[in-house]
Protein backbone atom coordinates (compact mmCIF):
# COMPACT_ATOMS: atom_id res chain seq x y z
CA UNK A 1 0.00 0.00 0.00
CA UNK A 2 1.20 3.18 -1.03
CA UNK A 3 0.08 6.60 0.78
CA UNK A 4 0.95 9.92 -0.71
CA UNK A 5 -0.06 13.05 1.51
CA UNK A 6 -0.31 16.17 -0.82
CA UNK A 7 -0.32 19.59 0.47
CA UNK A 8 -2.43 21.25 -2.78
CA UNK A 9 -5.29 19.72 -4.28
CA UNK A 10 -4.76 20.58 -7.62
CA UNK A 11 -1.84 18.66 -7.16
CA UNK A 12 -3.42 15.12 -6.01
CA UNK A 13 -5.88 15.71 -9.21
CA UNK A 14 -3.06 15.95 -11.61
CA UNK A 15 -1.40 12.74 -9.89
CA UNK A 16 -4.61 11.11 -10.23
CA UNK A 17 -5.26 11.91 -13.71
CA UNK A 18 -1.64 11.13 -14.67
CA UNK A 19 -2.14 7.95 -12.70
CA UNK A 20 -5.38 7.17 -14.96
CA UNK A 21 -3.26 7.88 -18.02
CA UNK A 22 -0.08 5.73 -16.93
CA UNK A 23 -2.33 2.99 -16.05
CA UNK A 24 -4.40 2.44 -19.39
CA UNK A 25 -1.72 2.58 -21.47
CA UNK A 26 0.03 -0.29 -19.60
CA UNK A 27 -2.98 -2.17 -19.31
CA UNK A 28 -3.91 -1.28 -23.40
CA UNK A 29 -0.29 -2.75 -24.12
CA UNK A 30 -0.52 -5.87 -22.23
CA UNK A 31 -4.00 -6.88 -22.75
CA UNK A 32 -5.20 -4.30 -25.53
CA UNK A 33 -8.26 -3.01 -23.07
CA UNK A 34 -8.39 -0.93 -20.20
CA UNK A 35 -10.97 -1.76 -17.30
CA UNK A 36 -12.42 0.89 -15.32
CA UNK A 37 -14.42 1.32 -12.47
CA UNK A 38 -15.64 4.45 -11.49
CA UNK A 39 -16.53 6.52 -8.27
CA UNK A 40 -19.39 9.61 -8.01
CA UNK A 41 -18.60 12.25 -5.95
CA UNK A 42 -16.83 15.84 -5.90
CA UNK A 43 -12.89 14.66 -6.11
CA UNK A 44 -13.42 12.47 -9.68
CA UNK A 45 -15.44 14.73 -10.71
CA UNK A 46 -12.23 16.87 -10.58
CA UNK A 47 -9.96 14.15 -12.08
CA UNK A 48 -12.79 13.89 -15.11
CA UNK A 49 -12.46 16.97 -16.25
CA UNK A 50 -8.72 17.00 -16.04
CA UNK A 51 -8.61 13.50 -18.24
CA UNK A 52 -11.07 15.39 -20.80
CA UNK A 53 -8.95 18.13 -21.33
CA UNK A 54 -6.27 18.09 -24.40
CA UNK A 55 -3.48 17.64 -22.21
CA UNK A 56 -4.64 14.00 -21.05
CA UNK A 57 -7.36 13.03 -23.56
CA UNK A 58 -4.78 12.94 -26.53
CA UNK A 59 -2.60 10.06 -24.10
CA UNK A 60 -5.43 7.76 -23.87
CA UNK A 61 -6.67 5.11 -26.48
CA UNK A 62 -10.47 6.11 -25.33
CA UNK A 63 -11.95 2.95 -27.86
CA UNK A 64 -9.79 0.53 -25.66
CA UNK A 65 -11.64 1.88 -21.80
CA UNK A 66 -14.76 0.13 -20.94
CA UNK A 67 -16.44 2.13 -18.01
CA UNK A 68 -18.36 0.46 -15.12
CA UNK A 69 -19.18 2.22 -12.00
CA UNK A 70 -18.03 1.03 -8.43
CA UNK A 71 -21.52 2.48 -7.03
CA UNK A 72 -24.80 4.12 -7.74
CA UNK A 73 -27.57 5.37 -6.19
CA UNK A 74 -31.14 4.10 -7.87
CA UNK A 75 -32.03 7.03 -9.65
CA UNK A 76 -32.36 7.34 -13.30
CA UNK A 77 -29.45 8.44 -15.31
CA UNK A 78 -30.84 12.23 -15.39
CA UNK A 79 -31.39 12.21 -11.75
CA UNK A 80 -28.79 15.33 -10.43
CA UNK A 81 -28.30 12.60 -7.84
CA UNK A 82 -26.96 10.04 -10.84
CA UNK A 83 -23.28 9.36 -10.19
CA UNK A 84 -23.25 8.27 -14.66
CA UNK A 85 -24.81 11.42 -15.03
CA UNK A 86 -22.32 13.67 -13.49
CA UNK A 87 -19.53 10.94 -15.33
CA UNK A 88 -20.82 11.63 -18.72
CA UNK A 89 -21.18 15.45 -18.53
CA UNK A 90 -17.34 15.69 -17.39
CA UNK A 91 -15.67 12.99 -19.06
CA UNK A 92 -17.34 10.61 -21.37
CA UNK A 93 -19.46 13.26 -23.67
CA UNK A 94 -16.05 14.70 -24.07
CA UNK A 95 -13.93 11.61 -25.70
CA UNK A 96 -14.18 9.32 -28.23
CA UNK A 97 -15.08 6.53 -26.33
CA UNK A 98 -17.47 3.80 -27.41
CA UNK A 99 -20.87 3.87 -26.22
CA UNK A 100 -21.13 -0.02 -25.92
CA UNK A 101 -18.10 0.15 -23.65
CA UNK A 102 -19.97 2.30 -21.15
CA UNK A 103 -22.40 -0.16 -18.55
CA UNK A 104 -23.96 2.27 -16.37
CA UNK A 105 -25.17 1.03 -13.30
CA UNK A 106 -28.83 1.65 -13.34
CA UNK A 107 -31.72 0.29 -15.86
CA UNK A 108 -35.09 1.46 -16.70
CA UNK A 109 -37.88 -0.72 -15.80
CA UNK A 110 -35.86 -3.38 -13.62
CA UNK A 111 -35.76 -3.87 -10.04
CA UNK A 112 -32.33 -3.08 -8.09
CA UNK A 113 -31.29 -6.48 -7.35
CA UNK A 114 -32.18 -7.94 -11.05
CA UNK A 115 -30.07 -5.40 -12.33
CA UNK A 116 -27.18 -6.50 -9.89
CA UNK A 117 -27.49 -9.78 -11.62
CA UNK A 118 -27.41 -8.36 -14.86
CA UNK A 119 -24.82 -6.20 -14.02
CA UNK A 120 -22.05 -8.95 -12.93
CA UNK A 121 -23.04 -10.64 -15.89
CA UNK A 122 -21.91 -7.82 -17.67
CA UNK A 123 -18.90 -7.66 -15.86
CA UNK A 124 -18.42 -11.09 -16.90
CA UNK A 125 -18.50 -10.67 -20.33
CA UNK A 126 -15.95 -7.87 -20.65
CA UNK A 127 -13.46 -9.33 -17.51
CA UNK A 128 -14.10 -13.37 -18.22
CA UNK A 129 -14.96 -15.27 -14.74
CA UNK A 130 -11.63 -14.26 -12.75
CA UNK A 131 -13.10 -10.56 -12.79
CA UNK A 132 -9.93 -8.52 -12.50
CA UNK A 133 -10.52 -4.80 -13.04
CA UNK A 134 -7.08 -2.83 -14.61
CA UNK A 135 -8.28 0.45 -12.23
CA UNK A 136 -10.82 0.96 -9.95
CA UNK A 137 -11.33 4.37 -8.22
CA UNK A 138 -12.92 4.44 -4.72
CA UNK A 139 -13.59 7.51 -2.17
CA UNK A 140 -13.93 7.44 1.85
CA UNK A 141 -17.17 9.15 3.37
CA UNK A 142 -16.64 10.54 6.35
CA UNK A 143 -18.16 7.55 8.08
CA UNK A 144 -15.42 5.48 6.44
CA UNK A 145 -17.79 4.05 4.02
CA UNK A 146 -16.15 3.25 0.36
CA UNK A 147 -18.50 2.34 -2.92
CA UNK A 148 -21.94 1.58 -1.42
CA UNK A 149 -20.58 -0.05 1.17
CA UNK A 150 -21.82 1.37 4.39
CA UNK A 151 -21.05 0.78 7.93
CA UNK A 152 -23.54 -2.24 9.67
CA UNK A 153 -25.14 -3.14 6.15
CA UNK A 154 -25.29 -6.85 5.02
CA UNK A 155 -23.21 -6.27 2.25
CA UNK A 156 -20.10 -6.13 4.29
CA UNK A 157 -20.46 -9.75 4.64
CA UNK A 158 -20.95 -10.72 1.10
CA UNK A 159 -18.42 -13.33 -0.52
CA UNK A 160 -19.68 -14.60 -3.84
CA UNK A 161 -22.02 -11.91 -5.67
CA UNK A 162 -20.08 -9.34 -7.41
CA UNK A 163 -22.40 -6.68 -7.16
CA UNK A 164 -25.22 -5.99 -5.21
CA UNK A 165 -28.23 -4.05 -4.29
CA UNK A 166 -30.06 -3.06 -1.18
CA UNK A 167 -31.98 -0.45 0.42
CA UNK A 168 -30.42 1.81 2.53
CA UNK A 169 -32.68 3.01 5.17
CA UNK A 170 -30.94 6.11 6.70
CA UNK A 171 -31.21 7.60 2.92
CA UNK A 172 -34.53 6.66 2.08
CA UNK A 173 -33.11 4.71 -1.98
CA UNK A 174 -31.99 1.37 -2.70
CA UNK A 175 -28.10 1.75 -3.85
CA UNK A 176 -26.45 -0.78 -6.32
CA UNK A 177 -22.68 -1.86 -5.30
CA UNK A 178 -19.21 -4.04 -6.29
CA UNK A 179 -18.62 -5.96 -3.00
CA UNK A 180 -15.51 -6.40 -1.56
CA UNK A 181 -14.48 -9.19 -3.00
CA UNK A 182 -14.84 -7.62 -6.62
CA UNK A 183 -12.99 -4.74 -5.90
CA UNK A 184 -10.01 -7.05 -4.04
CA UNK A 185 -9.36 -8.85 -7.28
CA UNK A 186 -8.42 -5.68 -9.17
CA UNK A 187 -5.08 -4.30 -10.52
CA UNK A 188 -4.57 -1.24 -9.44
CA UNK A 189 -6.71 0.48 -6.82
CA UNK A 190 -7.08 4.63 -5.85
CA UNK A 191 -8.40 5.58 -2.91
CA UNK A 192 -8.96 9.48 -2.85
CA UNK A 193 -9.96 11.02 0.61
CA UNK A 194 -8.89 14.01 1.95
CA UNK A 195 -10.48 17.05 4.10
CA UNK A 196 -10.82 17.99 7.93
CA UNK A 197 -14.06 15.73 7.84
CA UNK A 198 -11.71 13.06 6.61
CA UNK A 199 -9.22 13.39 9.34
CA UNK A 200 -10.97 10.47 11.77
CA UNK A 201 -12.30 7.67 9.55
CA UNK A 202 -9.15 7.56 8.01
CA UNK A 203 -6.96 7.29 10.80
CA UNK A 204 -9.18 4.12 12.37
CA UNK A 205 -9.02 3.06 8.82
CA UNK A 206 -5.40 2.95 8.29
CA UNK A 207 -4.21 2.75 11.99
CA UNK A 208 -6.96 1.41 13.72
CA UNK A 209 -8.01 -2.10 14.90
CA UNK A 210 -9.53 -3.92 12.26
CA UNK A 211 -13.30 -3.29 12.07
CA UNK A 212 -14.82 -3.08 8.84
CA UNK A 213 -18.52 -3.32 10.08
CA UNK A 214 -17.88 0.19 11.28
CA UNK A 215 -15.07 1.62 9.15
CA UNK A 216 -15.99 -0.50 5.98
CA UNK A 217 -13.03 0.75 3.54
CA UNK A 218 -11.05 -1.47 6.00
CA UNK A 219 -12.40 -4.25 4.01
CA UNK A 220 -10.03 -3.47 0.92
CA UNK A 221 -6.59 -5.23 1.06
CA UNK A 222 -3.22 -2.84 1.72
CA UNK A 223 -1.59 -4.93 -1.07
CA UNK A 224 0.55 -4.03 -4.17
CA UNK A 225 -1.30 -1.57 -6.67
CA UNK A 226 -3.09 -0.43 -3.84
CA UNK A 227 -2.54 3.25 -4.32
CA UNK A 228 -3.80 6.29 -1.29
CA UNK A 229 -4.13 9.94 -2.33
CA UNK A 230 -5.23 12.49 0.74
CA UNK A 231 -3.76 15.61 2.14
CA UNK A 232 -2.49 17.25 5.31
CA UNK A 233 -5.78 18.24 6.62
CA UNK A 234 -7.15 14.71 6.84
CA UNK A 235 -3.61 12.79 7.79
CA UNK A 236 -3.51 15.36 10.70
Amino acid sequence: MNITVFDDLENLYRKAADTFVDLSQKAIQKNNRFAVALSGGSSPKAIFKLLATDEYAGKIEWNKVFFFWVDERWVPLNDEKSNAKMTFETLLDRVPVNRDQIFPMYKDGTEPKKYAEEYEQQIRNVLGDEGVFDFILLGMGDDGHTASLFPGEAVLNEKEKWVDAYYLKPQEMFRITLTAPIINKAENILVVAFGESKKHALNEVLNGQYNPELYPLQLIEKKDGYLFFTDEKARG
